[in-house]
């Protein structure tokens, strides 16, 4: 790894117009997964903004409900989680390697036990920030109340939202930190180049949190992108968002009822 580059331009295919292909790449894996949730995020932020309201009056719902029918609601929500994998199978496939290890060029190398205890040490600090951050906007009108935990109390409610965590971490981290990294860094961008870039894109398809949501997303982006150009290892980052949110989304019922003033979603 050079001071200035995360890969060499070589690396991305080794054949002429492999920049060209490189930019596709990325346009497609990001306009079929987190760059299209972007798009809507901006205009969803416009909505709420411009609303009688503003966004202190307005809530949005994480994993919310697909059907009033209990299995047809289940089916729906796995469907969901499966199809949302497709882009990163995708990025996958671009960056597979004949040789070992296969997906090394998104971070994804032997586990070891040190992985864990990154991820769980990131959690905990991300994770506090994040909240403080989101109370802190709140508090002061600029973000939208959070119910992130739509669905209704069936058995099976618990495994899905935690399915949905491991989804968010494994649909984000190996897109944002991993297949970005690599073909930024092969298009010859500078270290820190990729890494606001990065953030700029992992808060972007979270506006419609409002700016809250921006900021804190952007300020994890930033941490995590710096922390992953000295490790090169990407488990540590899956295992803290997955952390996270399942913190998040399992202990939302409970921080809605203990605290409805700054979580802002009535009848919880």
């Amino acid at each position: 790894m050079t001071p200035t580059a995360l890969s060499s331009p070589d690396n991305l295919d080794g054949a002429p117009g492999s920049s060209a292909r490189a930019r596709w790449q990325m346009v497609l894996v990001l306009g079929l997964g987190l760059g299209q949730s972007a798009v809507y995020a901006v205009v969803q932020l416009i909505d709420y903004a411009t609303r009688p309201r503003g966004l202190a009056g307005q809530t949005t719902t994480l994993n919310p409900s697909l059907s009033d029918r209990q299995y047809v609601d289940l089916t729906y929500q796995l469907l969901d989680i499966v199809f949302s994998l497709a882009p990163v199978v995708l990025a996958a496939y671009f960056v597979w390697s004949a040789r070992r290890p296969h997906l090394g060029r998104l971070g994804l190398v032997r586990p070891r036990a040190a992985d864990a205890a990154w991820g769980l040490g990131l959690a905990i600090v991300i994770g506090a920030g994040g909240i403080g951050v989101y109370l802190g906007a709140r508090a002061l009108g600029f973000a939208v109340g959070v119910d992130a935990a739509g669905l209704q109390p069936y058995w099976w409610t618990v495994p899905v939202l935690l399915l949905s965590a491991l989804r968010a971490a494994l649909q984000e981290e190996p897109v944002v930190l991993g297949f970005l990294y690599d073909r930024l860094g092969g298009l010859g961008w500078n270290r820190w180049a990729i890494i606001a870039t990065a953030a700029l894109v992992r808060g972007s398809y979270h506006l419609y949190q409002g700016w809250g949501g921006f900021v804190g997303n952007v300020v994890m982006g930033l941490i995590f992108g710096w922390l992953y150009t000295r490790i090169r290892r990407l488990l540590p980052f899956v295992v803290a968002h997955f952390v996270i949110d399942a913190a998040v989304f399992v202990g939302y019922g409970w921080a809605a009822s203990a605290f409805p003033a700054l979580f802002g979603v009535a009848g919880h």
